[in-house]
């Protein structure tokens, strides 16, 4: 069973949730049915050597485009 990160248009609220043949959650926070699933990338875990972005890192180093 795959998990999904999902948004509720209602409240706004950010959730993960464990989903089954394609059914569709209601939101945690308000119950609300009107939720979408997002698009999510995943995290690859190794030893090989990780690219850096800008001597400070983070998202202001230019790995979010910021600058």
């Amino acid at each position: 069973m795959p998990i999904y990160e999902y948004v509720c248009m209602e409240c706004e609220s950010h959730f993960e949730e464990l989903v089954r043949n394609g059914e569709e959650p209601d939101c945690p926070d308000c119950s609300s049915a009107n939720v979408r699933k997002q698009l999510s990338v995943f995290a690859a875990h190794g030893a090989a050597d990780q690219p850096t972005y800008g001597s400070s890192g983070g998202c202001c180093g230019g790995s979010c485009g910021c600058c």
